[in-house]
């Protein structure tokens, strides 16, 4: 069974944003045949799309797994689930998002299933969090993200202190 490297975004706006972020920060690590290996920072953004909601509360975990990437994927929608996910309307409010964002060099193009995730490379609340844990990396087309973070605007993305 080979090992995989997978990250993963997360995302929170509703209903304790940041406890709903740090407690699944946790259950990642509790997912079958998975273990988590590093977590970012927590941030502050405003939401993409509809303006009429609650800013987000954003991290970025490394994992390492046995899981393929539509196992994984169940995985990160069964999670979403126990932290009440309700898919209303596109880039709506919600207690908990898990995104999976990149799995190994694999480029996947399913039906349920893109990797490297397609949007982000211009979201900063992905790009910053994940420069934190790997500020070499590069996607599978060989850009770098560290290139990519430096075009976009990053005025709205603030770091939060960690809970004491």
């Amino acid at each position: 069974m080979s090992q995989h490297r997978a990250w993963v975004g997360l995302g929170s706006n509703l209903d304790d944003p940041r406890g709903h972020v740090e407690r699944a920060l946790a259950e990642l690590d509790r997912l079958p045949l998975t273990r988590q290996i590093a977590a970012s920072g927590l941030y502050a953004s405003r939401p993409v799309g509809p303006q009429d909601q609650p800013d987000y509360i954003n991290a970025v975990a490394l994992l390492e797994t046995h899981l393929s990437p539509l196992a994984l994927l169940d995985q990160l929608q069964a999670l979403e689930q126990r932290h009440r996910r309700i898919r209303q309307r596109r880039w709506g409010p919600r207690t908990l998002d898990l995104d999976l964002l990149l799995f190994d060099d694999n480029r996947l193009a399913l039906p349920r299933l893109t990797v490297p995730h397609p949007e982000m490379t211009r979201r900063p609340f992905v790009l910053v969090p994940l420069l934190e844990l790997a500020p070499q990396a590069i996607l599978p087309d060989g850009r770098r993200l560290a290139a990519l973070a430096e075009t976009l605007e990053t005025s709205g993305l603030r770091a939060l202190l960690p809970r004491t």
